[in-house]
């Protein structure tokens, strides 16, 4: 049988669990909350975990278990689990790894909710997160203690757009038997392979490309199976017995069944469809991406443009390397002042004023006012979000006509 090897081909093929009774060729709907079982016998091997059937749609559900198959068959991944959403494939994994006195690695460069998690939730539950720039290998190295038990990486930050050498990143790491954890939202999986380049719990929001234009909210912790888990304070109980198997069955029977942070099915099949049109729409924005970026260098009024994607960006050569012709497909860009920027906005009539990023729509927001409106001038500068930072997300409409609102939207400044 002929055995598939491109990206979307393999998604779009990935066969179903069981067969369904109808031959459906796209994974029907599983809206249900309980399944029946034929006896109390096959019901207590089912609780068990000594049956593979699905009980209850909390804890497994024919739909999802689709959409997770699938990423498992274009990343290689031991085990994939999908939740609600991004933040929560985040807090899960980290519940997972962490406890009362241990602390995390991080780089304060983060998404808002994600840095205030690390900054904040956590705190108050005994776990430190040591915050430190993860390009420096030495400051690294001097962070890490025996309490460490992660670090936690952005493939590229949003939205500072800044890019760590993984492979170096990860030497660090694993020499001190720590888990190297990322989230590759800004890379999906078609242009980036985590476990090449040592990761080996990848968190992703699938609410982003994944989902197909914003059509709902959904998150996937993706486990490679790469880390010997005798080598975890938590988990090396449970890796005398289940192997490289440990993260996912305790995420399985306890954390992420206790916290309830599902997927719902309906989000599962959106994004399922989503998936198979993830490369071709990818690749498109990517492309439009590359060019506007040389399109605002252009234009005098703008007077910074972030990308990592351009040849004046230090991030240019291991964006590279890691993310080959596509580092992202978005962009930040500057004005001279706050009121510019929103004057900007106001004026843009096809690009919407918006948060979210990799929707088939391109979006624009300005960071400071809105993901880190909480945060005051000196945190926001530590974090290097500036009051004159616009961030565009592109999306996948015809160029010219995102050139030509830009332009207008220019033109009208005073």
């Amino acid at each position: 049988m002929l055995k598939p090897e491109g990206f979307t081909t393999r998604v779009i093929h990935t066969p179903f669990s069981k067969e369904d009774a109808n031959h459906a060729l796209h994974q029907p709907i599983y809206s249900n909350a309980a399944f029946d079982f034929e006896s109390a016998e096959q019901m207590e091997l089912a609780f068990q975990g000594r049956l593979p059937v699905h009980a209850y749609s909390r804890i497994s559900n024919p739909t999802v278990e689709n959409f997770e198959l699938r990423i498992k068959q274009i990343t290689g991944a031991l085990n994939v689990t999908a939740l609600s959403s991004g933040m929560a494939a985040v807090s899960n994994t980290i519940f997972m790894l962490a406890s009362s006195g241990t602390n995390i690695i991080a780089s304060k460069h983060l998404f808002g909710n994600t840095y205030v998690f690390f900054d904040s939730t956590i705190r108050d539950f005994g776990i430190e997160t040591r915050f430190c720039d993860l390009t420096n290998n030495e400051e690294v190295k001097a962070n890490i203690d025996e309490n460490t038990v992660a670090v936690f990486v952005e493939t590229i930050t949003n939205p500072q757009l800044e890019v760590v050498d993984l492979e170096s990143l990860s030497k660090i790491v694993h020499e001190k038997n720590i888990p190297l954890v990322a989230d590759t939202t800004l890379t999906p999986p078609n242009v980036f392979n985590a476990k090449e380049f040592g990761i080996d719990i990848e968190v992703i929001s699938s609410t982003k490309c994944i989902s197909g234009g914003g059509t709902s909210i959904g998150g996937l912790i993706v486990d490679y199976g790469t880390f010997n888990w005798s080598k975890s304070k938590k988990l090396a109980p449970l890796a005398k017995r289940f192997g490289p198997f440990a993260f996912n069955y305790k995420l399985r029977r306890e954390v992420f069944r206790n916290l309830g942070a599902c997927l719902s099915p309906f989000a599962a099949y959106l994004q399922s469809l989503g998936l198979e049109t993830l490369q071709l729409r990818f690749e498109k924005a990517a492309n439009n991406c590359r060019e506007l970026a040389l399109f605002l260098e252009s234009i005098a009024k703008v007077k910074a443009v972030n990308y990592p994607g351009k040849d004046g960006s230090e991030f240019h050569k291991i964006s590279e390397r890691q993310f080959g012709a596509f580092p992202g497909a978005m962009l930040t860009f500057d004005f001279s002042t706050r009121e510019e920027c929103f004057a900007f906005m106001n004026n843009l009539d096809l690009i919407r004023r918006a948060t979210n990023v990799y929707d088939n729509k391109t979006l624009i927001l300005h960071p400071a006012s809105t993901i880190y409106c909480d945060f005051d001038q000196k945190t926001r500068e530590s974090l290097h979000v500036s009051d004159t930072m616009l961030r565009l997300s592109l999306g996948i409409e015809d160029i010219e006509d995102l050139k030509s609102d830009l332009t207008q939207a220019i033109n009208k400044l005073q």
